[in-house]
Formats: structure tokens, C-alpha cells, sequence
């Protein structure tokens, strides 16, 4: 945790400067440390630190499932791992070449290829690891074949440099069959539809962190990366933007409706989450498919999916944590674990009520802030008929979040078992749910982070 202290601190730096001395050094052809880089650092950094904390107070589960059930022998790798998935996030966060990129994305699956199977006495969460080992393999195909293509119609893997590459393209095609390939990758990174079919089944099986760590954490590495690889070639003069947005709103579009809709059968309350992130990529894909690169009287796309995860970040994390304390306390974590909460742990159960009703976008919360700007984005871009579909996504959120708030007050309890929190875990949700109150009416120093 210190040496996270540490990193932060250095993060909050000045950024790199074009005249600076060594501006001019060979390193600079992959890296770039501007505010954009910086934002997503300090988010990959507050990530790992609350994934540890959440860790900590989860050991006894996850001592359950490893080397020796009655020690905690098997579990010290564990806090290990996601120091290395966070640097990989850190380094992806300033990529400007696609090697470099996509070494710094591998490093982070790889990680997590590790932390999903963890639990290795557990079947689901051993069936979770190979569908997410085989699946990853897949858009890691994906995503080196469109990186070819890319190379091979421009000349060159540095995104600095594709403006001039494209202004001097005569055939489209081969870019933008190699874009395809890539956005295929990256939208299984992100939860997009159709390659969301590995999330239910892993964000169930998993350890409850490494859940946490990969709704929120993952989707964040994979939306900065798909910022740094849409953004030349969706400038105004570029051949193939039309195009380029055109897909990202066809998915945003499929997004949104399946991860809704498919979310309100869900029994299992860690199932409806992972339903709930695809929902939420598909809000963050509109705002990508709404381009719009400079605006002096609202939020660019890029400031509007960086405050959506910013605020994403609080509120899953919240939610995380309780899940956790949930499944320690009441060894379950379907809907119905949650049934009398309301009535056996009140706090516990008003701060859920919060952060689910934030994450639908109630007013006064940080979600509802993150969703007005991502619908204000789609309205000045016109894109009306997606903007009916996000209407009817987001209607379809406040039921099936709302279903687990009846549960947690209108139902009586299962058992007359008390949840009693840790001191990290009712330190770590009392915070993250008064951050979500306050953003809601003050969201400026989120912003003031992003301009």
C-alpha cells in the first residue's frame, strides 16, 4: 500500500512537455505522460489500492478454496498479482505506439488469467478461469491480426503519426478491415456485445476482487486504449471515421439492450452485475460513437467516458465490497442472501440502496451526472434513434437494481444471522458511498482532473 502511496504521488507530476530535454529521447516514440495519461494512472492506482483493501477482509474465503483450507499458506500471491495488472494498466494509459500497447495489455490479462482461477478448490471459479483463458486467447488473435492489417495500411504502429498516414491513403478498405479486427479485441476487453459472452459466468466464478478488479479496472485499461487507438483516425479529416463511428454506434446500441434486458432474469446478485457492466459499456460506447473532440459549452466524448468511469469506479467498488462482506457472512450471493438486510445491518443496507440507486442514475447521485452527459453528447450529435435505446437501457436498470433494494427491505431475512464489518470494509463503503453523494451535486473536482 505504501508503495501505491508512492506512485500516486508521483503521478499527480507535471506531464511531459514537447520542448523538454528529453523529449527527444528514443522513449518518447512509446510513451506519452499528458493529462489524459495521468487521469487514467491515478485510476488504475486508486483501483489496485481498494482491490488489496477489499482482498484483506476476503482472505478467509479465499483461504477456504487454495493450498490449505484451515491457513491463509496459499493466499500471499494473491496480493501480489494486482500490482502487476496495475502497472500494466498504468503503462497502457500512456501508449502512442501499438506494440507497446498491446505488450501492456497482454501483462494485465495475463494477470487476471491468474487471479480469475484463483480460488483452484472451487469449481466455478475454475471453469470461470478456463472460459477466460480461452476466450482471452481468442481476442488476443483478434487483436494481433488487426494490429497487422493497421501496419501493413499505414506504414507504421505509432498513433502519433497516423494523421499523415491517412491523409496520403488511397484505398481504405485494408485499414479499416484491420480496425474491425482490433475494435473485435478490445470490445472484449471492454464487455462490448457480441464478445460479452465470457463476463456472467466469470464475474460469478471469480473471487469477489478479482470481480471488482476486473469490472472496473479492466473496462477502464480497455476504454483508454480504445480512446488512444480511435482518436486519429476519428478526426474530422479522416477517410474513415464515418465508418468507424458508425460500428461503435451499432454496438453501443447492442450493448445497451442486451446487458439491460438480460439483466432482469438474473438471480444471482453477481450475475446481475456482470449483466450491469455490459450495460454500462454499452453507455460508454455511445459516448465514443457521439465523437466530439472540442466543446466549449459541455464535456468532450473522452472527458465524458473518463467522468462516467470515474464515477463507475466509486460506486462498483462500493458495491463490491458489501457483495464481499455478504458472501463471508452469509456464505451466498444470490438476491436472496440480501432478503431482511435492511433489518439486520441498516447502515450497510442504506449504503447499498445508495450505490445501486446511483448506478441506475437517480438524481443527486454521481451516476446520474455520467449518464446526462453521455445522453447530452448523443443529443448534439443527432443520434436520436440511439438515444430511444439508452432511454429504455437505462428504464430497464432501475428495475432490476431496484429488485435487490425490495429484497434488502420488504422481505424478511432468511436467517436471523447479523453481517458485522471489518474495520477496512466500513471505513472503505462508508467513503465510497458519501464520494457518491457528493459527486452527484459537486462532480468539479472529477473535472477539473480531466481539463
Amino acid at each position: 500500500m505504501l508503495g501505491i502511496l508512492i506512485a500516486t504521488c508521483l503521478a499527480i507530476g507535471p506531464e511531459s512537455k514537447p520542448d523538454a530535454k528529453w523529449a527527444s529521447w528514443p522513449l518518447w516514440n512509446f510513451y506519452q505522460f499528458d493529462a489524459l495519461a495521468k487521469f487514467y494512472k491515478i485510476f488504475a492506482l486508486i483501483t489496485t489500492a481498494a482491490v488489496l483493501l477489499m482482498a484483506i477482509d476476503y482472505r478467509k474465503i479465499l483461504a477456504r478454496f487454495t493450498e490449505n483450507p484451515k491457513s491463509e499458506e496459499g493466499t500471499g500471491e494473491y496480493y501480489a498479482l494486482p500490482i502487476f495488472a496495475c502497472a500494466g494498466m498504468m503503462w497502457m494509459a500512456s501508449a502512442k505506439d501499438l506494440a507497446g500497447a498491446f505488450v501492456a495489455l497482454e501483462l494485465v490479462t495475463i494477470t487476471f488469467y491468474i487471479l480469475v482461477a484463483y480460488m483452484r478448490r472451487n469449481v466455478g471459479s475454475l471453469e470461470a478461469g478456463v472460459k477466460y483463458l480461452i476466450l482471452g486467447a481468442l481476442s488476443t488473435g483478434f487483436l494481433v491480426y488487426g494490429i497487422a492489417w493497421v501496419y501493413g495500411a499505414t506504414g507504421s504502429m505509432r498513433l502519433d503519426l497516423m494523421p499523415e498516414k491517412l491523409a496520403e491513403m488511397q484505398n481504405t478498405v485494408p485499414l479499416l478491415f484491420g480496425i474491425a479486427l482490433v475494435l473485435v479485441a478490445l470490445g472484449f476487453k471492454v464487455g462490448a456485445v457480441p464478445m460479452q459472452m465470457w463476463i456472467p459466468d466469470v464475474y460469478q466464478g471469480a473471487p469477489t476482487p478479482t470481480t471488482a478488479f476486473l469490472s472496473v479496472g479492466s473496462k477502464a485499461a480497455g476504454f483508454i486504449l480504445l480512446i488512444r487507438f480511435l482518436t486519429p483516425f476519428l478526426a474530422e479529416s479522416s477517410p474513415v471515421r464515418n465508418q468507424v463511428l458508425t460500428i461503435l454506434l451499432i454496438l453501443a446500441c447492442a450493448t445497451l439492450l442486451f446487458g439491460n434486458l438480460a439483466a432482469i432474469a438474473q438471480t444471482n446478485f453477481k450475475r446481475l452485475l456482470a449483466y450491469s457492466s455490459i450495460a454500462h459499456a454499452g453507455f460508454l460506447l455511445l459516448a465514443i460513437a457521439a465523437w466530439t473532440s472540442t466543446s466549449e459549452t459541455s464535456v468532450t466524448s473522452i472527458q465524458a467516458v473518463s467522468f462516467y468511469l470515474a464515477t463507475y469506479l466509486i460506486m462498483t467498488l462500493g458495491v463490491f465490497f458489501i457483495v464481499a462482506q455478504v458472501r463471508i457472512n452469509r456464505d451466498g450471493e444470490a438476491i436472496s442472501d440480501f432478503n431482511g438486510l435492511g433489518k439486520r445491518n441498516p447502515a450497510l443496507a442504506l449504503a447499498l440502496t445508495v450505490l445501486l440507486a446511483a448506478l441506475a442514475g437517480v438524481p443527486l447521485t454521481a451516476g446520474f451526472i455520467g449518464k446526462f452527459f453521455v445522453f447530452s453528447l448523443a443529443a448534439q450529435s443527432g443520434l436520436w434513434i440511439a438515444l430511444g435505446v439508452a432511454v429504455v437501457a437505462a428504464a430497464a436498470g432501475f428495475y432490476y437494481y431496484f429488485k435487490t433494494i425490495r429484497a434488502m427491505w420488504w422481505i424478511e431475512p432468511n436467517d436471523d444471522s447479523k453481517i458485522t464489518l471489518p474495520i477496512i470494509s466500513k471505513i472503505c463503503i462508508a467513503t465510497l458511498t458519501v464520494l457518491t453523494l457528493v459527486f452527484g451535486v459537486y462532480p468539479q473536482p472529477i473535472l477539473a482532473l480531466l481539463k
